[in-house]
C-alpha cells in the first residue's frame, strides 16, 4: 500500500469507512508529518495532537457502528450516511472560529480560544473530519502572502525559498507538502486561488452565499468566502459539498444544487463556449511570458476538448480599484484593537487602518454602491460565454519577502496588485472560480490557470476542471519534500 499521504482525501475516506484503515493511522501519520515537516513550509501556527485524536476515534467508532449496520444488525445503507470524507484529516486556517482551539488570525495581538464554531467548521465537524491544527495565515488576512509576526512564512515547498501565497498560504503549503489532503480556505480577493497557484493546488472560490459566513455574519462589501484546497478536483468538490450550505440570517442564500458536486467531476460538460483575456484588471502590469505560455497552452488544450474558446475583452476596468481599496481597507480598520496597541502590528496593517480612517460613512456607502453596479455589468458583459479563462497570477511565485515592504506599506499594496491582477474582480461580481495547476515553469514552479463560471455555476467549472485534469494530470507530480 502507498503512503498514506499518497492517498487522495477521496481514497482516504474509502478506505476509513471500509475498516482498511482508521482515522486514527491517518491522523497519527499526519501529525508526525506536520512535526516534521511544517516548520520548513510554515503551514501551521498551532498543532492540536490531542483533540485531533480525540475526533479520529470519534470517527472510527462512527465507521465501525456503520459497518456493523450494514453487515445486518440494523440495516444496509448505514455506511452511505457518513460523508465521502468521514475520518479524513482537514486543519483549519488560522482566520476561523473552532471551539476549543487557539486562533490568532496571523496576529501578535491575538490569542483566543473560542467556545463555538463558525457554520463552516461546524459543517465539517459533523461530517467527521478531524482537525490537526490551525493553518498560517498573515495578520487579519489582510496580504496576498503569508508573513506574519508569530510563526515562519508559508512557503511553496517547490522552492522553499519562494512564497505559498496568501492569506491562505499555510492551508496551501499544508496539502502541497503532504501534511493533510484537503484544507479549508477562505477568499476575500484571491486568498484561495493566489495560493493554489503558489503551490500547485486546485483552488475552488465558491459563489458568494454558496457557503455560510454565519455566525458573525458577512463583512462590508460582500467579499470574503470559504472553500476548499486540494491536490486533486474529486477532493475539492466533495469538500465544497461538505462547506456548502446555509444558515439563518444570511445575505446571500443559495438553494442547493440538488446533485453533489463531486458529481460533475465526472460528468462531461458538454462544448462550451469560453471567453479568454490576459489584460490585467486592477494595474497595469506585464504578465510573466511563461504564464502567458501555459495559458496559450490552456486554451490549445481546451480547442482540443472540443471547447469554442474565444478572445474577449476584459468586463471590468480599472476605476472599480478605488471602491475595492475602499473596502478592503475598512475590513482593516474592523479589526479590533486596542488604541494604544496599534504600533504593534503590521506595518501594512497599519497603513491600511490609517486609510480606513480617512473615508466617511458616505464615501465608504458609495464605494460599496459602486462595486455592486460592477457586479452586475459584469456578470451582463460575459453573458454570451459559459466560462472565463484567465491567469490566476501575473507572476511566478515571489520569493519569500519579494512582496512585503514594511518600510513602504503603499509599495508593499502595489505590487501585491502587480502580483495578482485577476482575482479580486470576481469576489466583487460574487461569481464561482477555480485555479488549476495547469502548468509548470522551466524552473519547476507551479503556474495555475483561473475558470470564472456564471453566478451559481460551480457545477460547470468543477466538471470542466475534471475534464482538464483527466488531459492533463497533475496531482501525481512530486517535490522533494513530499
Amino acid at each position: 500500500m502507498p503512503d498514506l499521504h499518497d492517498l487522495t482525501a477521496l481514497e482516504q475516506g474509502a478506505a476509513i469507512r471500509s475498516g482498511e484503515i482508521t482515522a486514527r493511522d491517518l491522523t497519527v501519520h499526519y501529525l508526525r508529518r506536520a512535526e516534521a515537516l511544517g516548520p520548513q513550509v510554515g503551514a501551521f501556527i498551532t498543532l492540536t495532537p490531542e483533540q485531533a485524536l480525540r475526533q479520529a476515534d470519534s470517527a472510527d467508532a462512527a465507521a465501525r457502528s456503520a459497518n456493523q449496520g450494514e453487515s445486518g444488525s440494523r440495516g444496509a445503507g448505514d455506511r452511505a450516511e457518513l460523508s465521502p470524507l468521514h475520518g479524513v484529516v482537514a486543519p483549519i486556517k488560522d482566520l476561523h472560529m473552532a471551539a476549543g482551539m487557539r486562533c490568532t488570525m496571523g496576529s501578535a495581538l491575538v490569542d483566543i480560544v473560542p467556545h463555538a464554531d463558525d457554520f463552516a467548521v461546524a459543517r465539517q465537524r459533523d461530517a467527521g473530519l478531524v482537525f490537526t491544527g490551525t493553518t498560517n495565515t498573515p495578520e487579519f488576512g489582510l496580504p496576498c502572502y503569508t508573513e506574519n509576526a508569530i510563526v515562519p512564512p508559508a512557503r511553496t515547498p517547490w522552492d522553499t525559498d519562494r512564497m505559498a501565497g496568501g492569506s491562505s498560504g499555510g492551508a496551501a503549503a499544508a496539502v502541497s507538502t503532504g501534511l493533510a489532503a484537503i484544507a479549508m480556505g477562505s477568499d476575500g480577493g484571491g486568498s484561495i486561488r493566489i495560493p493554489a497557484s503558489c503551490c500547485g493546488l486546485v483552488g475552488i472560490k465558491p459563489s458568494r452565499g454558496r457557503v455560510s459566513l454565519g455566525p458573525f455574519g458577512e463583512a462590508v462589501g460582500d467579499l470574503p468566502v470559504i472553500g476548499p484546497l486540494a491536490r486533486t478536483v474529486g477532493d475539492a468538490a466533495a469538500f465544497l459539498d461538505v462547506l456548502a450550505g446555509s444558515s439563518p440570517g444570511d445575505m446571500f442564500p443559495i438553494p442547493s444544487p440538488g446533485e453533489p458536486f463531486l458529481s460533475a467531476v465526472a460528468a462531461e460538460p458538454g462544448r462550451l463556449r469560453i471567453g479568454r483575456y490576459r489584460t490585467p484588471v486592477i494595474v497595469d502590469t506585464d504578465v510573466d511570458p511563461e504564464v502567458v505560455a501555459v495559458y496559450e497552452h490552456t486554451s490549445t488544450v481546451l480547442e482540443s476538448l472540443g471547447h469554442d474558446v474565444v478572445d474577449i475583452d476584459r468586463p471590468f476596468t480599472p476605476d472599480l480599484v478605488g471602491s475595492f481599496e475602499a473596502v478592503w481597507s475598512t475590513l482593516a480598520g474592523l479589526a479590533p484593537v486596542p488604541p494604544d496597541l496599534e504600533g504593534d502590528l503590521m506595518p501594512l496593517t497599519r497603513w491600511l487602518r490609517q486609510r480606513a480612517a480617512e473615508y466617511d460613512a458616505v464615501q465608504l456607502a458609495g464605494a460599496v454602491s459602486a462595486m455592486r453596479m460592477v457586479a452586475r455589468q459584469t456578470v451582463t458583459s460575459s453573458r454570451d460565454v459559459d466560462v472565463v479563462l484567465t491567469p490566476t497570477l501575473a507572476q511566478l511565485p515571489a520569493p519569500i519577502g519579494g512582496i512585503r515592504n514594511d518600510g513602504d506599506p503603499a509599495a508593499d499594496f502595489e505590487a501585491q496588485k502587480r502580483f495578482t491582477p485577476f482575482t479580486s474582480p470576481y469576489n466583487i461580481s460574487g461569481q464561482p472560480a477555480v485555479s488549476l495547476p495547469l502548468g509548470w515553469s522551466h524552473g519547476g514552479l507551479p503556474i495555475g490557470m483561473q475558470l470564472v463560471g456564471k453566478p451559481w455555476g460551480e457545477a460547470t467549472i468543477i466538471s470542466l476542471a475534471g475534464q482538464l485534469e483527466r488531459a492533463t494530470p497533475w496531482h501525481e507530480r512530486r517535490h522533494d519534500l513530499w
